[in-house]
Order: structure tokens, then sequence, then C-alpha cells
């Protein structure tokens, strides 16, 4: 019988075999489990932002609904048990071996290995199946079609969140090529939601649907009204449910409940019982973690996992709708992989000074080429070899202007963010 160590040591093996697309292990890992995705009412979700947050809010209006949900997601923000939920509440390392002590025998019958992830989504499959979760909401780590999240036969309802240029290396160089890898998670005949608004998105995502003979509605932004967002929180009116308030911040948000709550009504029509009430009680207690999250209040730190360039945009707006264009220290870390070419002319205006770290990734962008390329724009920056020393540098540059710290970049380094800026607090 592994232990918790044993168990992490066996993931680390894995993660060595690195990424492979294709669906042949995780489905055969998966049979020989006795197919537990199957046996448990799935919600799939894709997309290129606002995964971890639509999952967050719907987690919490099902928990408040009497339904017992299990979530997962990806990447893990503070260990591996991060990326398991039932019920909104992170499980435990026990829980976690628990479950590994089967998996890790089916893999090893297994010729050609799993990879990390793969092992993680059987992972997840078998535990919310084993604790009997009336629903679990399973987010997709990358596209959708290959994504080894893909082997649910017939989901509850699917949901492509939307759809915007990243992992172009993996998923296209284009909107309509990752639109297609996107809508793969659709099933025959079983619901789609596309809460997006790209055009050329939509008609991939339409005849994907069509194809299949399952239905699809789009979320209508238009019914949205009197929205506000500031660092206390996100208010707004949606037609048919009347005033809701969620405690996350970012403009990109109001966009998000409104997908949550048209989501709502397709899982109504699917019999789940879900009332006014449940839905206003859960958005009002949905926390979610590296999501513009408001760290500090003097001075002001916020973390916000944006790290393409429609995640950095909406990061933008929000600077703009909640500072009312005071400027901020910038922190940022970003992998090579993205276009980080572009993040200055997305920022400039609101930043004050730049800070650039190199998150702890194989695949992180250097903090001295990434300083270069703001300087380059004529903003202010400087390189750190150490997280720790930007964090200490940014936050005392913060602290001495009376402005605001904005954490920018990749959720693998917001752990270490975290330690960081608490042993400053101390």
């Amino acid at each position: 019988m592994a232990n918790y160590a044993e168990s992490l040591e066996y993931l680390k093996i894995a993660a060595g075999r690195g990424s492979k697309l294709g669906l042949e292990r995780i489905t055969k890992l998966c049979h020989i489990l006795g197919d537990p995705q199957n046996k448990t009412k799935i919600i799939h979700v894709a997309g290129t932002n606002g995964k971890g947050s639509f999952s967050a809010m719907l987690s919490h209006i099902l928990r408040a609904s009497g339904y017992l949900v299990g979530n997962f997601s990806s990447p893990a923000l503070t260990g591996v048990t991060d990326s398991f939920r039932i019920n909104c509440r992170e499980i435990s390392e026990n829980v976690f071996t628990w479950v590994m002590n089967d998996i890790i025998p089916a893999c090893e019958s297994m010729k050609d290995k799993p990879t990390e992830f793969e092992i993680l989504t059987a992972v997840a499959y078998e535990l919310f199946h084993r604790v009997d979760c009336n629903i679990a909401i399973i987010e997709c780590g990358m596209g959708g079609d290959t994504d080894s999240t893909n082997v649910v036969e017939s989901p509850l309802l699917s949901v492509i969140t939307n759809v915007a240029l990243d992992h172009t290396s993996f998923l296209g160089n284009s909107i309509r090529e990752i639109a297609a890898h996107k809508a793969g998670i659709i099933k025959e005949g079983r619901p789609v939601l596309y809460g997006g608004t790209n055009l050329d998105a939509f008609e991939v995502i339409t005849a994907a649907a069509f194809e299949k003979n399952a239905p699809l509605s789009v979320t209508d932004q238009m019914r949205t009204l009197g929205t506000s967002t500031g660092i206390n929180g996100t208010e707004l009116e949606f037609d048919g449910f009347g005033k809701a308030r969620v405690p996350l911040i970012g403009t990109y948000q109001i966009y998000n409940i409104a997908n949550v709550l048209t989501a709502v009504e397709l899982l109504r029509r699917e019999g789940l019982e879900i009332s006014d009430e449940s839905v206003r009680k859960g958005l009002s207690e949905t926390y979610w973690h590296g999501r513009f999250e408001l760290l500090n209040s003097d001075p002001v730190v916020i973390f916000d996992g944006a790290h393409n360039p429609d995640g950095i945009r909406q990061a933008a707006a929000s600077i703009r709708q909640c500072f009312r264009g005071e400027k901020v220290a910038l922190l940022i870390g970003v992998m090579a992989d993205k276009e980080y070419a572009l993040y200055p002319s997305i920022l400039g205006q609101y930043v004050s000074k730049t800070f650039t770290v190199t998150p702890a990734n194989p695949r992180a962008l250097e903090s001295s080429v990434l300083a270069d390329t703001f300087s380059r724009e004529g903003i202010a920056a400087r390189s750190y070899t150490s997280l720790g020393s930007g964090v200490k540098a940014a936050y005392s540059y913060a602290k001495e202007n009376n402005i605001p710290l904005l954490a920018l970049g990749s959720l693998y380094m917001y752990k270490e963010f975290c330690d960081e800026l608490n042993k400053i607090l101390k």
C-alpha cells in the first residue's frame, strides 16, 4: 500500500513521460477501473478562459441545492489535492492516497503507461464515483477532443466557456482550429452550451452540434443588466433571475456569471431541482483562488492567473474598472510559449513599474527576456532571478508609492507567490 509521499513520487515518474495526445491510455485505464466516468452525472467544461470560475460558481450553486458535487480542475495551485473538491472542499491527502492505491496497480498493468494528467483524470472519475457524488464538474486540461477528460460517453451537459488563441503549438493557429478541438467534447444527443462571442468559433461549434444531434444553447449576454465590479466583488441583474452578488473580482466575471445562470436553466430542463434562492446563496458563497484574487488590502495585492492575450486583455479591463485610472505595480511571470510580446501594449497604460520573474516550470520564459520586452515599449521594468526577490521588491514599491500590486501570469507561481507574500506580511 502506497502512502501519500509514494503516491506523489509515482506521479513524478509519470510526469517524466511528458504530454501525449490521444485517448488510448486513459480509455484503457478507465476500463480497467470499471469505467467510473460513466457512473456519475458529468458536466464537462472546456474553454480558453473562465473554466475555473464557471465551475466554482456552479459547484456552489449545486451544493446549495442539496447535491453532493465533485469538481476536478487543473493545474493544482497549492498541491495535488487542490485539483479535487467535494462539495467545494479540497480533498485530504488520505482520500487522495486511498484512490491512488487502486489507480497505481491499474497503471502498472498497462504496457503503455499513462501520463501524469491521465492518472489525475482517472483519480477524479474514480473518486467521484466512490463517494457517490450526484454530479461532478470536470474541466478539460487543454483543448477538448484529445484531452484525457474526454472519455465520458453521455455528459449531463457539455460547456464551452469561450474560444481564444492559446496553446497554438498544440491546438492550431486560428480560432476555427481551436474551436474544433474544444467542440470535440460535444456528445451525441446531449445538450451543449457555448458561452463565448466569437463568430468563427460559433460556426464551428454549431456545425459540430448539428452533426452530433446535440441541442446547442448560446449565452445571451444582453440579459445582463446593471453590472458593477470592484475589489469587493461583482454585482449584476440577470433577466429571469433578478439580482445576484458574487465575491469574485474582475470584469470578466460578469460573462462567467451569465454563463453559469444559463447553464442552470439547461440543468433544470434536465431535471435538476435548483431554486432561485439556491442560485443566489451559491453565488454569494463562491470563492476561487488565483482569479483576480484579493490577497491583501494595505496595500492592495491581487493575483490573477491571466496567461494568454485574451486573459491579459480582461485583466487590463479589470484594472481600469477597479482602480479608475490609478496605475499599479505589476509583477509578471509567463510561459515561453505564450504571445508575451503583446502584453506591454495591452497593459502599459495601467502600469507604473514592472517586476518580471521566472515561474518554476520548464516551459517558463526567462524574466530578463520579459523585462526587455516591456522596456522596449517604454515601460520601466526590472527582472529578478528569484520569485521571492521579485515579490519583495514589487511589494515595497507598491507600499512606498501607495498603489496596488497586481501579480499576473502563470498559475504555476501562485503558491510560491502567496508563500513569499505571507513572509512579508508576518
